[in-house]
């Protein structure tokens, strides 16, 4: 393990990207820390534009980096202050943002045995043939227990009525009575 001390304590990595079910992980790891009195590691993970492949062609200017790397602290911190506003959880709380694909990010931040990780596991299906992936490879590579959260049954409600706002269509109210 890379920089296992044994005398540090338990950690709860936590992928974070927005999505509902990373605020749902999000919470639940909020919830493991607490548990466990474990420091709650929050990890979002993000690449440049077309990924790490066009930049390495093309190289990106260090400013325009940094400028990356800023949107993606906000994006951290914004999605913290949504699920926790001013009541920060009651653990310690250190956030990384992490210039990598998501799944590396998190197995390399959670890189001792008595790390948690906790994941949001995404649901598959025709719609979404790339779901998932992230939980794969950190089942695969992970050095600590990982826990995966399903998504939250509000979410394909929450999707079901976004796509009827799309696209305009009537409410049947037939269904609301249940």
């Amino acid at each position: 393990m890379s920089g296992y001390d044994a005398s540090a304590p338990t950690r709860v990595v936590v992928g974070v990207s927005g999505s509902l079910g990373s605020v749902t992980a999000l919470c639940r790891a909020a919830d493991e820390a607490r548990r466990r009195e474990a420091e709650l590691w929050p990890v979002l993970a993000w690449q440049p534009p077309g990924g790490e492949l066009a930049a390495r062609r093309s190289p990106t200017p260090p400013q325009l980096a940094a400028e990356w790397q800023q949107t993606a602290r906000e994006r951290l911190l914004d999605v913290l202050d949504r699920v926790f506003g001013d009541a920060r959880p009651d653990v310690p709380l250190h956030g990384v943002v992490a210039r990598a694909t998501p799944g590396l990010a998190l197995v390399e931040t959670a890189d001792r045995e008595d790390d948690i990780l906790v994941l949001g596991a995404g649901r598959r299906g025709w719609g979404r043939p790339f779901s998932g992936r992230v939980t794969r490879y950190c089942l695969a590579r992970a050095h600590c227990p990982v826990l995966a959260i399903p998504p939250s049954p509000l979410e394909d409600t929450l999707a079901s009525a976004h796509r009827r706002n799309t696209w305009h269509l009537p409410l049947d109210v037939r269904q609301l009575s249940s």
